[in-house]
C-alpha cells in the first residue's frame, strides 16, 4: 500500500489553547521530511494528528484520501516512534517485536532482529531493565522494520549514543531506496541530521513558516560580508535575519535568494557571499520580535 498525506487549513486546540493554526502541506511517498522548530512550536501535536492520536479542531487531514482518526485501515499504515516510558513494562524486547509484527502487516522480523543485534539490544530482557539508550534503539528498530507507508520518528535519537545515531542515519537513508515511504523526522539535532532531509517543514508558534525542498530552503538563505555601506546597499529589499559588525566590516544574514545581477554587484563591490546552514536559518527565522528581523 502507498499513501499520500494532504493537510489543508489544519488547526488544533487543546484546553482552549490554540496549538496549530491553518497549516497546509502535502507529504509524498519516497521523501524524507525534516520537521523542525523550537520547543513548544507544535511539532509533536502535528505528529499526533498524523498518527491518529488526536483529531483536528478545524481544517482537513487526509491520508490516502481518508481521515486517519479512529480509522483502522489508515492507523495500521502509520507508525509513530517516539520516546516512551517503559519503567513499568515487564515484557521483553522480543515480545514487543512480535506484537509489532502482529499489528504491522509489512513488518520485517528478520531485518528487525539483525538490526537489534547490531545495536546490541538484549531482546530477552524486560524493557524496564534496559537502559534509556537501549529502549530508544528498540523504538528505532520497530520504526524502521515496520515498513509502514507513513513512518514518523519524533526525537527518537535523544538517548542514543553517537554510534547508534550513525546506524539510524545510515538505515533511514538506505531504506528510502529499498522500501520507499513517507518518513517524517522531528529533531533538534538539525546540524547533524539535515543531510537526510529531502524537504523541510519549519513550525513556529503553531504556524508553518517553511514548507520547501531542502535545496530551495538553503538557496534562500545567505550571508553578505563587506564594507558597511556596500553591504547595506546590496541588502535593500531583503529580509535581514541577523546583523553583525566588526570594525568596518559588516555581515548580514539574509532570507531571500540573490539573483545573478545581485551576485555580480556583490563581486564588483568586494562583498563576499556565503551559504547559511539549516540550523542557523532555524535560529534566525524563529528569533523573537526584536530588531534583528526586519526588511530593508
Amino acid at each position: 500500500m502507498t499513501c499520500d498525506v494532504r493537510a489543508r487549513a489544519l488547526s488544533f486546540r487543546r484546553g482552549g489553547a490554540e496549538i496549530l493554526r491553518n497549516l497546509s502541506f502535502d507529504l509524498e511517498r519516497g521523501l524524507i521530511y525534516g520537521l523542525i522548530g523550537r520547543n513548544g512550536a507544535g511539532k509533536t501535536s502535528l505528529l499526533s494528528l498524523l498518527a491518529s492520536y488526536a483529531r483536528p479542531t478545524a481544517g482537513s487531514l487526509l491520508i490516502n484520501g481518508e481521515e486517519p482518526f479512529e480509522n483502522p485501515r489508515i492507523m495500521a499504515q502509520v507508525h509513530f516512534a517516539h520516546p516512551s516510558d517503559y519503567s513499568e513494562e515487564y515484557d521483553s524486547g522480543a515480545d514487543f517485536l512480535r506484537a509489532c509484527r502482529r499489528y504491522r502487516p509489512l513488518f520485517d522480523a528478520e531485518y528487525a532482529g539483525r538490526l537489534a543485534g547490531e545495536l546490541g539490544i538484549p531482546l530477552k530482557r524486560s524493557l524496564r531493565s534496559l537502559s534509556r539508550g537501549q529502549q530508544s534503539a528498540l523504538n528505532m528498530v520497530m520504526g524502521l522494520a515496520c515498513r509502514c507507508p507513513v513512518t514518523i520518528f519524533d526525537e527518537i535519537h535523544l538517548a542514543l549514543d553517537a554510534p547508534a545515531r550513525e546506524i539510524f542515519y545510515r538505515e533511514v537513508f538506505a531504506d528510502r531506496e529499498r522500501h520507499p515511504r513517507i518518513v517524517v523526522i522531528s529533531t533538534h539535532l538539525v546540524s547533524e541530521m539535515d543531510y537526510l532531509f529531502d524537504h523541510v517543514l519549519l513550525v513556529h508558534r503553531g504556524q508553518l513558516l517553511v514548507n520547501e525542498p531542502l535545496e530551495k530552503v538553503l538557496s534562500r538563505g545567505c550571508t553578505i560580508t563587506g564594507g558597511a555601506r556596500e553591504v547595506e546597499l546590496l541588502a535593500q529589499g531583503k529580509r535581514v535575519l541577523a546583523d553583525r559588525t566588526l570594525g568596518g566590516t559588516r555581515q548580514l544574514t539574509l532570507w531571500g535568494e540573490l539573483n545573478q545581477e545581485e551576485l555580480k554587484q556583490a563581486r564588483e563591490r568586494g562583498v563576499q557571499t556565503g551559504a547559511v546552514e539549516l540550523q542557523d536559518l532555524l535560529i534566525h527565522l524563529t528569533a523573537g520580535e526584536g530588531s534583528n528581523e526586519e526588511t530593508r
